[in-house]
C-alpha cells in the first residue's frame, strides 16, 4: 500500500480518537504492522504504547497515557463503537478518573480501568479491575468513559487510600461542581465499618472527609438540601432535621467545635435559601 494511502486510512481513523489508532484498526482497515513502523521512522507516525500509535501532527496533551490504555484495552474497536456501550465497557476509575476531573493530586502512576470481564496485561503502567458497574455510575469526562465523581470517591476509599488524600479529591470537586451527596453516602455505607464508624453509616465517613476537607458546616448543608431537593423531600425538614439525619455523629462532633455565635450565623443565612428551595 502506497504511504500516501495508508496515511488517509490512519487520518480517518485516528481524527475521531485524539489522533490515535491502534494497530488492530489499522490491520482491519488494510493497513500492516510493518506500514505503520515504516510510517513511524519516516516521522509522520508516533508511537505512543504498544499497538498505539499517533499522527505526528496531533497534539499530545497531559491525557494521553490514559486515552491510549483506554484504546489498547480493546484495540479492535474504535472509540465510537465503544462509547455507546458505556456500562459494560472498559471504564476509568480510581485515581485515574480523579486525574480526569482535575481532583486530588493522587499519585498517576498507573492507569486504573474497570472492565466486566477478567483482563490480563503485561504492561506495568496499566491496572484492570474486573466489576460491572451501575450504569448510573458511569459518566463521560474529556470524551472519555469514566466512572461518576460520587463512585470514584468511594472506590478511592474502598483501595485504602489515605482519607486526607481522598478528602482533597473531595474540595477540589465541591469547588467545581455538585456533589450527589446522598448516592455518595450510599456507596460510602459499606466502608463505614472499616473506618471505624457505625456499621452502614456512610452519612458518617462522608462527614469526615468533609471535616478533613475543610468544608464548613454552611457548605456541607447546602450539599445536603441539594440531594434533598432532588429526591423532593426538602420541604418537610429544617436546618436541625438535615443536621440529625444527615451529616452523622463524626460531622456533628467537628460542628460541636463552633462556637454559638457561628452556629446562629449559619442557621441564619441557610433559613432563606431553604425557604428558597422547599418552594
Amino acid at each position: 500500500m502506497r504511504a500516501t494511502q495508508a496515511l488517509r486510512i490512519l487520518a480517518d481513523l485516528s481524527a475521531p480518537q485524539w489522533g490515535m489508532a491502534t494497530t488492530a484498526q489499522a490491520s482491519a482497515h488494510g493497513v500492516t504492522r510493518h506500514e505503520l513502523s515504516r510510517l513511524a521512522q519516516r516521522g509522520h507516525l508516533d508511537r505512543v504504547a504498544q499497538g498505539i500509535y499517533r499522527d505526528a501532527g496531533a497534539p499530545a496533551d497531559a491525557f494521553e497515557g490514559i486515552r491510549a490504555a483506554w484504546l489498547g484495552a480493546e484495540p479492535a474497536r474504535t472509540a465510537e463503537e465503544r462509547l455507546s456501550d458505556l456500562p459494560n465497557g472498559v471504564v476509568v476509575m480510581g485515581a485515574s478518573a480523579a486525574a480526569l476531573y482535575g481532583a486530588g493530586d493522587l499519585p498517576a502512576d498507573r492507569h486504573e480501568l474497570s472492565t466486566p470481564i477478567r483482563r490480563q496485561t503485561q504492561r506495568s503502567e496499566v491496572s484492570y479491575r474486573h466489576r460491572q458497574l451501575d450504569p448510573a455510575d458511569v459518566t463521560i469526562a474529556l470524551g472519555l468513559p469514566v466512572t461518576t465523581i460520587e463512585r470514584t470517591i468511594a472506590d478511592l476509599v474502598e483501595d485504602r487510600t489515605d482519607l486526607s488524600l481522598v478528602a482533597q479529591v473531595l474540595r477540589d470537586t465541591a469547588r467545581t461542581r455538585r456533589l450527589d451527596t446522598a448516592r455518595l453516602s450510599e456507596l460510602l455505607a459499606p466502608l463505614a465499618a472499616r473506618n471505624h464508624l457505625a456499621k452502614g453509616d456512610g452519612a458518617a465517613l462522608l462527614g469526615r472527609l468533609n471535616a478533613l476537607a475543610g468544608l464548613d458546616a454552611t457548605a456541607v448543608v447546602r450539599q445536603m438540601s441539594a440531594s434533598l431537593v432532588a429526591a423532593g423531600s426538602l420541604a418537610h425538614l429544617n436546618h436541625a432535621d438535615l443536621t440529625q439525619s444527615l451529616i452523622g455523629p463524626a460531622t456533628q462532633d467537628a460542628l460541636r467545635a463552633f462556637n454559638e455565635s457561628v452556629a446562629r450565623s449559619v442557621q441564619q443565612s441557610i433559613a432563606p435559601i431553604l425557604e428558597d428551595l422547599a418552594a
